[in-house]
């Protein structure tokens, strides 16, 4: 409980008669101020020390009228973004003009969309488009703020929060985010940011509003540490940023919960929203594009069915290898037991500059003589791939543009390229309605949940075709490389293992049977 907490039990236990009294002194006190938070979540919220602070649940918690308010009382320089401009403009005109200033328009430029008076200054903004990120870029500002946070992509909240920074001596920087439970595979992104107080598997589960602190590693990751520090990273000594997570809930806001009318908008919403906008649940299930390759759903029952360790006897018949070789990017790699995958092995491209270095690292993971499908179609792998097969490891190029010959399980409907085909089987693997229902096991990885979801199709009169790949980049402000990796695994090899003899009778011979592996799915063979 915090001491805030603490003063309003207190306060709360007190006579009704000295209630009121407190409430009078309390008007009293503040009514020269230009903004005061609500008492509770709120005012947590406000007075809140987190470098990076999460106010978000319900709707009608109040958060936008806390992003504005810190604005005007605690900030000289700030930004306040919704994804789109129009809804930015939307949020500058009723809660900084219409509530804060009473629809005073002084020092307002409808243009800019930025209140200035003196050095203070507020600026609204959109980031519709991934790219749009960059017209923040070098421009400083001490309060941040995403307004609906599960809107916008992970790769913008990154970029535009590096200028969270001040050359005002004293004056406090810090990053808000607002919003309620994602309602699309795309915000997914904010509950792995906020795993500790958001998502129910955590290791290590934190309080609301309790401080955690996080640097980053050397591969990018991010690490939690013990406090501020210094920590040292790589030979260096850096300071950890704290983060924290504040509940809003509509209840705490007395403009809109008074009559209850908002509270029977919120109740008539559809199921899935009902429990995002109304409940405030982190934990319901999204709903998912109607054009989505890969249902949300099936990924996580998918996830869900993963253990550890690959089922004993079954052998590893499949690698994945996406490339980044040399560069800011990693090298994803997954393995596959049948219908078993390992959690991503990940190496910074930086560690790989040779494609030398990248076989060693696959060759150090391989086990019980699988195949290796590495991604050419970038021009990366092509060095990989040659070092493999000159070192005699059954090896397959996979080029996503090539024309593809197969079609769906039912035969019904063809594919634009290779990539279509190995997503769709992927697809089809894990659908729980095929007979005996999908055994798939994937690992219980954020990243990997967002990537299988992401891509999007159609279906022509050619057939199935996905999004491609450079519009799913440019939408997402990333690569799928998880994503592409594991389905790359998938591809090939399903039953290598159980028919290959020689590996049967070498591995029989160690453990004194043969392996027992089990096929179940048209889609796991040989493709």
């Amino acid at each position: 409980m915090s001491d805030l907490d603490a003063i309003l039990q207190r306060i709360q236990g007190l006579p009704e008669e000295e209630q009121e009294e407190i409430k009078k002194l309390a008007i009293e006190g503040t009514k020269e101020q230009l903004w005061v938070p609500n008492p509770g979540p709120q005012s947590e919220a406000f007075f809140c020390e987190a470098d990076e602070l999460f106010y978000g649940g319900q709707a009608g918690g109040g958060k936008s009228a806390l992003a504005c308010g810190l604005a005007v009382t605690e900030h000289q320089r700030s930004l306040i973004l919704r994804r789109i401009n129009k809804d930015a403009k939307k949020l500058a005109e009723s809660e900084l003009l219409g509530k804060i200033f009473d629809g005073d328009r002084s020092g307002w430029n409808g243009t800019d969309l930025k209140w200035k008076q003196g050095n203070q200054s507020v600026e609204f903004g959109g980031c519709e488009m991934e790219v749009d990120k960059q017209r923040y870029k070098g421009d400083p500002h001490d309060l941040i703020v995403f307004d609906e946070v599960t809107d916008f992509l992970k790769s913008q909240y990154e970029f535009i929060t590096i200028w969270n920074r001040s050359t005002t001596t004293g004056q406090r920087c810090r990053v808000v985010a607002t919003g309620n439970p994602p309602t699309t595979a795309e915000g997914l992104w904010v509950i792995e940011h906020w795993a500790a107080w958001l998502d129910p598997k955590h290791p290590n589960p934190a309080k609301y509003g309790e401080l955690r602190y996080y640097v980053r590693d050397e591969t990018g990751r991010e690490v939690e540490v013990d406090g501020q520090g210094p920590h040292s990273i790589d030979g260096k000594d850096v300071y950890a940023k704290s983060r924290t997570f504040i509940p809003a809930k509509l209840s705490d806001n007395p403009d809109l919960c008074a009559d209850g009318e908002y509270e029977r908008v919120l109740d008539a919403l559809p199921k899935e929203l009902r429990d995002a906008y109304r409940d405030g649940r982190f934990d319901a299930g999204i709903k998912d594009n109607p054009w989505q390759m890969i249902p949300t759903e099936w990924v996580l029952e998918a996830q869900e069915r993963w253990t550890a360790k690959p089922p004993e006897g079954i052998p590893m018949c499949g690698m994945g290898v996406d490339v980044a070789q040399g560069g800011d990017d990693n090298n994803v790699i997954f393995t596959r037991h049948d219908g078993w995958f390992s959690e991503a092995i990940v190496i910074p491209g930086k560690e790989t500059p040779l494609g030398t270095d990248v076989s060693g690292v696959v060759i150090a993971n391989r086990r019980d003589n699988p195949i290796v499908v590495v991604d050419c179609g970038g021009g990366y792998g092509g060095t990989v791939y040659k070092h493999l097969k000159e070192n005699g490891i059954p090896v397959a190029s996979y080029k996503g543009a090539e024309e593809s010959r197969r079609r769906t399980k039912d035969n019904q409907l063809r594919f634009s390229n290779r990539r279509t085909q190995v997503w769709w089987q992927l697809r089809e693997a894990l659908d729980p309605a095929q007979p005996g229902g999908s055994s798939i096991a994937l690992p219980p990885d954020s990243r990997l949940l967002s990537d299988l979801t992401a891509p999007t199709y159609q279906v022509v009169k050619q057939g199935i075709v996905m999004e491609p790949k450079k519009d799913l980049i440019k939408r997402l402000g990333r690569s799928t490389d998880y994503g592409d990796a594991l389905t790359m695994c998938w591809s090939e090899g399903g039953r290598m293992a159980s028919d290959h003899k020689q590996w049967k009778n070498r591995v029989g011979g160690m453990t004194g049977r043969a392996p027992q592996v089990v096929m179940g799915h048209q889609t796991a063979r040989r493709r």
